[in-house]
């Protein structure tokens, strides 16, 4: 897999080079067709209803196929982030252990990738040097922190989203409590012989902690006492910055009064309007601090668009106008915000899991002026 480049050239290539059929059969597959995608939706390089209307238009898919349900797992948790605000951030329900039985930071060892689970300790070292984790390593990874390390799913998320290059609070979070049990009906286990199934040889980890039945995972799962770690090799892991990292260039001033403001989930390209301004929010990056390489991907496109960003500690001009999204909407609470084209069909009420959501929805038209 090549780098992530913050271009819309390089976005729309990922999307056309596709292939529907392959994912689903292989999608599991550390190494197999997955779309890549991830960064550029995050970043609104490309929007979820433009990549609905492409694989329509391209492929004919519609909501039976397993690559459109997995892009619904995106507008799924922005469905339940939209209805449940900041309380996606705390456990939606009781897990199999109480809160308190979990450790609230993450160990030494893990964070160094050195537990000596090989599936572990590669999933942090290819997190620290891409920025990208495959999605099935994503759960390995959160599975062994929370059911068999006993940490906190949040200290957890919170960490993964920080080196992440894709990391979308909604998508990051929620998944993990799906994984913890806390946003499921049960804990997501895995062992060995799943890593031996879906990933390649160095993955492996056969005689190590999780080379257990599912019975026994389970039954790990619902007690207390942790299995203990810290037999690898340490790597060190990168900083994460609440601030523009040494050499980012950013500007102090005040933004332009009716600025069409860019920010970092709306890469795609100023809306319509003043003066483009590319915006970092001050207060957002002091609660969720990012790796480097997430800055500058970040910025290298703010500045195509929009020159050099601006550091905006308060509010943002009221005759502002930027493209809505939920990281961003409380410092867009007085500007214009312009609404995005929705991806699917919202359903009428809250839904409490996503095959609820599935059976209330539809992909949605294409949009009516709003951005894709």
């Amino acid at each position: 897999m090549s780098g992530f480049e913050p271009t819309r050239e390089a976005a729309h290539a990922r999307l056309a080079a596709l292939q529907p059929e392959a994912y689903a059969r292989s999608r599991n597959h550390l190494e197999g067709a997955v779309t890549h995608l991830s960064p550029y939706l995050t970043h609104g390089l490309l929007g979820l209803a433009e990549v609905l209307q492409a694989l329509r238009e391209r492929h004919g898919l519609d909501e039976s196929h397993k690559l459109v349900q997995e892009l619904g797992w995106r507008a799924y948790f922005h469905h339940v982030w939209r209805h449940r605000g900041e309380a996606i951030f705390a456990s939606l329900h009781a897990g199999p252990l109480p809160d308190d039985a979990y450790a609230p930071t993450l160990p030494e060892d893990i964070r160094r990738g050195a537990t000596g689970v090989p599936a572990i300790d590669r999933a942090v070292r290819t997190l620290y040097a891409t920025g990208y984790l495959h999605n099935h390593a994503r759960l390995w990874l959160a599975s062994y922190v929370v059911h068999l390390r006993k940490v906190h799913w949040r200290a957890g998320a919170d960490w993964l989203y920080g080196h992440l290059l894709d990391g979308d609070l909604a998508s990051n979070h929620l998944s993990w409590q799906w994984v913890a049990g806390t946003g499921s009906h049960k804990p997501y286990l895995f062992n060995a012989d799943n890593v031996a199934r879906f990933a390649p040889r160095e993955w492996h980890s056969a005689g190590s902690a999780i080379d257990l039945s599912y019975e026994a995972l389970d039954a790990l799962a619902r007690r207390p006492r942790e299995v203990g770690g810290g037999r690898g090799e340490p790597v060190d892991e990168p900083a994460l910055h609440r601030a523009p990292p040494p050499g980012l260039a950013t500007e102090a001033g005040p933004l332009p009064p009716a600025a069409a403001l860019v920010h970092p989930w709306s890469l795609a390209g100023a809306p319509p309007g003043g003066p483009a301004a590319g915006v970092f929010f001050a207060d957002f990056h002091a609660r969720w601090p990012w790796s480097e390489r997430r800055w500058r991907f970040a910025a290298d496109r703010l500045q195509q668009i929009a020159g050099v960003p601006h550091w905006c500690e308060g509010p943002v001009p009221a005759g502002a106008t930027a493209w809505a999204d939920p990281h961003a909407a409380p410092w867009l609470a007085g500007a214009r915000a312009m609404p995005v084209a929705a991806a699917f069909d919202e359903p009428a009420r809250a839904c409490a899991s996503f095959t609820q959501y599935w059976r209330g929805t539809r992909m949605a038209r294409a949009g009516s002026g709003a951005r894709a």
